[in-house]
Formats: C-alpha cells, structure tokens, sequence
C-alpha cells in the first residue's frame, strides 16, 4: 500500500536504507545546498550494494532552479553517466525566472532520461502556481513529484498536498518529503492521502578519528569530524507506522 523512498548521502546510507525495509533511495551530494550530483563512483558503488531502487539526484550546484545552456548541457552529461551506471530513476527540475516549470529546459532534460522515471524535485515547492506547475509537469511525463506542499516541512503543507494528491488522481505521485519521521508519517499519511514518503532518517555517528586537530574546520561544518548518515534502526522505526 505505501512505499518509502529515502534521501541517501552515502554509499553506508544506501546499505542502511536496504536494511532498513526502504523500497527505494534518492542517492544524492551535497545534502546540505539541498543535495546535488553525486560522482560516478558514489552512484557505481551503490548500484553494486542495493538491490532496491536507486534514483540519482541530477542538480548541479545549490542555490535556485533556474539553470544556464551550461550547465543543462553539465545536466544531461550526468543523465547518460547515471543512465550508464545503472540508476533506475532520476530527479531534477528546473524554474523560469517568473517562477514556473522551464518546460524547454525540461523537455532537453527529459529526451536525455528517456526510458527512466523522473521525479520533479522540491524545485516544485519554489514555483509561483503550484496547481499550474503540477499540471505541466503532467504534461512533461514525469512520474511523480516530491514536495513538501510548498511550506518548511511536509507536516506543514499537508492541506497543499492533499489538495495535490486529489488532483493528481492516477497521473502523477505525490511524494511527501522533509521533516518526515516516526513521530508523524502516520498523521501525515492519514491528511494528505499520500501513498509514498520521502525521509533521510540520519542519525548522527561517532568518527573513528583518533587523533583530531580542533583548531581546523572544513567548509561550513562546526565539526570537522562529524558524520550523519541514514540508520537502519531509524528506517526501520519510520516506516513501522504505516506497516502495522
């Protein structure tokens, strides 16, 4: 009846998905600029350690959707590398500057992905009309949308997304993601009418460093030595809920 897909940083968080009872992961860089292209050698390991659904984030840079002649050319390059790689799926979406889905831009990307499915990511929840949006992403072929119902977290737009997901019928999946947990997927479920959901479930893990130089930080992390990743346990915990 439901199925889980979850947001995976790492070769270790594919695995943990797995083992968690997760149907399908979204492998993917950069999570916090809101996730971008992992290299070919992330995707290729991956595809080698699950055996559940893998989709590859395709995206660039972070920041907005609206996206140079440069860097869809950069896009449709990682298309054919995840294509080749083995990905099941891919995700990626793209704006105007008004704030509506680029259907050119798409349609470029689209012809690339051809015999995948694609996810029109939370670019969604950045778009000026999201009853408009969701209709040309229709009309694009996508397979599903993943949304947070244009607000901070799932649980705050469930009316949007189940204004979406009735209005999608059987063209489309709405995909609940952001702040989707244990302590809400039920409840979530249960407003938006939403069958599949969107979670990372990471939990922090302790470095096996044993020598640490805390003077020295690496980018933007307050702990050089930090890592988060995706836990079978928490998995397991999220999807319980719903299979009961």
């Amino acid at each position: 009846m439901y199925r889980f897909e979850i947001c995976a940083n790492s070769v270790a968080s594919c695995i943990a998905a797995q083992e968690g009872g997760a149907d399908r992961v979204e492998l993917c860089s950069g999570i916090p600029e809101g996730g971008t292209t992992p290299s070919s050698g992330m995707i290729r390991k991956a595809r080698e350690s699950i055996s559940i659904g893998l989709n590859v984030i395709i995206r660039p840079r972070g920041g907005d959707f609206l996206y140079s002649p440069e860097e869809l050319e950069e896009m449709t390059y990682d298309i054919h590398t995840a294509k080749e790689l083995g990905a099941d799926g891919l995700v990626f979406g793209c704006l105007t500057r008004e704030g509506h889905v680029d259907k050119k831009a798409m349609s470029m990307l689209m012809e690339a992905a051809e015999g995948l499915p694609v996810t029109f990511h939370r670019a969604f929840d950045h778009a000026a009309d999201p009853m408009l949006a969701l209709e040309d992403i229709i009309d694009l072929g996508c397979a599903r949308i993943l949304t947070s119902g244009c607000r901070p977290t799932a649980m705050e737009g469930a009316a949007l997304l189940s204004q979406l997901v009735k209005e999608a019928g059987e063209r489309i999946i709405i995909m609940p993601g952001c702040g989707v947990n244990e302590g809400n997927i039920q409840e979530l479920a249960r407003l938006s009418g939403a069958r599949e959901f969107h979670f990372s479930a990471r939990e922090p893990v302790a470095s096996g460093m044993l020598f640490r130089n805390p003077e020295v930080t690496m980018g933007s992390e307050a702990d050089p030595y930090g890592i988060v990743q995706t836990t079978a346990r928490r998995v397991a915990a999220t999807i319980a809920p719903l299979k009961s």
